[in-house]
Parts: C-alpha cells; sequence; structure tokens
C-alpha cells in the first residue's frame, strides 16, 4: 500500500517541529544555566583584573565573571542606592570606607565575613557586610620639580592650601561626583579650622573643582602625562611611585581610605558573589594589588614593590574618620559644599 504524499509530508514537518520545539527549549535550558553560572560585579572604573586571573578564578570557582562599572567609587554608590531592593549585581568591589557606610544605612548589602580574611584586615572594618580588600590614603600631591623649578616652597598642611598663593595651584574633585573628591572635603573637616571658610577661600583663590580623578590628575595635574597648569592635585599615596618620584605627598593633609568588597542583597548569584570576594582575598591577587590598583594590600605579608617603600610610604599623621557619622551627614555634607560652590 502506497502513502499519501500529502500526509507524509505532515508527518515529517511535524517531527521537524517537534524537533526544533526540543531544540530550542535544551537551548533556552542551556542558557539558563549559564546565567546561573555567571556571576556580575559592580566596580569602581580603576578595577584590573587580568586575563589570567579572570581564568583562574573561573576556573576555581566554576563561575564566569562579568564585571559592569558606572565610573568611580561615588558612582558605584549613587548606582546602588538607586537600585535599593533591585539589585544592580551580585556583588561589588572598591566602594571605600567614606562612603560605604551610605549602604550598610539603606541595607543593600548582605552580611558575610570570609573565612580567608586576615586578622590584621578585620580592624579595619566595622560591618560584617563590608569585607576590607585594599587600602591607602587620599593625599595632596605636589610635582615637585614644579616647585623646585619655580622656586616655590611646597604646602605643609591643608590650612596652607587656603592662602591664595597655593589655592590657586590645586585642582581637586567634585565630592558628590567623586570618591578621592569627597575623602578631601572630609579631610578638610578634621585638618582645618572651619572646613566651609576654608573651601571658600580655596575656590575663590583659583582652585579648580572637576568631575573625576582622571580628569583632574590625568589632564590638569602639571605632574604627570597632560602636563597641566595645576602643581597641586588631590590624588593618592601611591600616586608618587607611579611618576618614579617626581612628585610628593604632602603628608599633612592625608586621610585614610579603605576599599571594601562584598555580596548585594537581592543578588541573583550570591554564592558567585561570595567567591569572588575570597579570590580578592587570595594570596596571587594580594600581592598583585599594588601593581594593577595602586593600593596596599590589606594582607601584610603581601609583598609591595620596592619603589613603594621609597616613593609611596604611608602618612603617620593620616585622619582615620567615624564611618559612622559620614553615613550619618555625607547627604548634608555634599549640599553644603555645593552651596559653597555656587557662591564661587
Amino acid at each position: 500500500m502506497r502513502k499519501n504524499p500529502l500526509l507524509a509530508a505532515t508527518a515529517a514537518l511535524s517531527i521537524a517541529g517537534l524537533s526544533l520545539t526540543g531544540c530550542s527549549i535544551a537551548a533556552q535550558k542551556e542558557n539558563e544555566e549559564s546565567k546561573d553560572k555567571t556571576v556580575t560585579i559592580i566596580t569602581h572604573d580603576s578595577f584590573e583584573l587580568t586575563k589570567e586571573q579572570i581564568k583562574k578564578f573561573e576556573s576555581e570557582s566554576g563561575y564566569k565573571l562579568k564585571t559592569t562599572s558606572p565610573g568611580d567609587a561615588s558612582s558605584v554608590v549613587n548606582q546602588l542606592l538607586l537600585a535599593e531592593d533591585k539589585a544592580a549585581a551580585d556583588g561589588f568591589y572598591g566602594v571605600d570606607n567614606l562612603q560605604a557606610g551610605a549602604l550598610t544605612k539603606k541595607g543593600v548589602v548582605e552580611d558575610y565575613v570570609p573565612e580567608n580574611l586576615p586578622e590584621a584586615a578585620k580592624k579595619l572594618t566595622n560591618s560584617d557586610a563590608l569585607t576590607p580588600i585594599d587600602q591607602g590614603q587620599v593625599c595632596i600631591n605636589a610635582d615637585a620639580e614644579w616647585f623646585k623649578k619655580n622656586k616655590v616652597e611646597l604646602p605643609k598642611t591643608t590650612e596652607d592650601l587656603t592662602k591664595p598663593e597655593y589655592a590657586k595651584l590645586l585642582v581637586a574633585q567634585d565630592p558628590a561626583q567623586s570618591s578621592p573628591g569627597f575623602a578631601f572635603m572630609v579631610a578638610t573637616m578634621h585638618q582645618t579650622s572651619d572646613w566651609k571658610k576654608a573651601w571658600e577661600d580655596m575656590l575663590a583663590g583659583g582652585t579648580k573643582v572637576v568631575a573625576s580623578w582622571s580628569n583632574a590628575y590625568n589632564t590638569d595635574f602639571s605632574g604627570s602625562e597632560g602636563k597641566g597648569k595645576y602643581p597641586l592635585v588631590v590624588s593618592y599615596s601611591s600616586s608618587p611611585a607611579y611618576e618614579g618620584g617626581k612628585t610628593v605627598n604632602i603628608d599633612a593633609t592625608c586621610i585614610d581610605q579603605v576599599e571594601y568588597a562584598g555580596v548585594l542583597k537581592g543578588a541573583k548569584n550570591p554564592e558567585g558573589a561570595k567567591a569572588f570576594v575570597d579570590f580578592m582575598l587570595s594570596d596571587e591577587m594580594q600581592n598583585a594589588i599594588p601593581e594593577q590598583m595602586y593600593m596596599y594590600p590589606v594582607n601584610p605579608d603581601a609583598k609591595l614593590p620596592e619603589e613603594w617603600a621609597t616613593h609611596a610610604p604611608l602618612s603617620k599623621t593620616s585622619v582615620t574618620p567615624d564611618p559612622s557619622e559620614i553615613a550619618e551627614k555625607r547627604d548634608e555634607w555634599i549640599k553644603e559644599f555645593r552651596a559653597i560652590a555656587e557662591k564661587n
């Protein structure tokens, strides 16, 4: 008996359709499983891992790493606060002690204490939701060659920066948009007799305020690649090591900074975020932090580049801010700064 060709064709199409549907479901399932194995970390724009380090993390943890950056640490904080209970990622890295309190206050981070957190690092946090990864200081950096060439004495204190002869030489960052900018604003509260008056004097005297560290350091500062017009800049205690000693820190202007990593509340992959935090505390990453992130590792046994001892020692007179006070008054201080800036 011969088969009806129309029925045969219909049957073939049905089988093909079922086959394609099966493939589609399998592909969808595979795609969903792939997403489950991806961990997304929100970071500041100075975060850097090598291909080899990413491969090692993925091999050891079983998770595929995806990073996203909205800008510097202040931008990360602002984005996480705006997201609130809708997690912008699984975990975070690079939020510092001067702004992390805003996250814990809003409850957007989960408690997690890694087993490999060095004992010495525990004193760098006051929250189980914030894991210290690296530390450093925000300081005024000076182009030593410029001061020598122009026969001008280096400023010695933050109060000196309010004097007209120094105010016009300084480029700083907007505290509302920049992590080091906010740190410097907090430093002026501890290192001058009247921080509002100090800022009024600096701005009236010619201090330039820009949006980001990269604009200030790489474009306006005379002591780096941009060869700008300002021989004083708000930067980091480690920056002079990068410049090979052509620049120096003004020790009395420094304020302590600690960068944290952690797990976000509502994360789709909290276990992946925990694995990332653990990885950042591994011996390999702690040894790599000075060269890649230009910060000091929190593990005291980690190796530092030789030139850091010469050109990037930590200031012994730096300010250590109160995180709880900053969390409480951060928004108020920024509004006060904006009001001062608008008048000048």
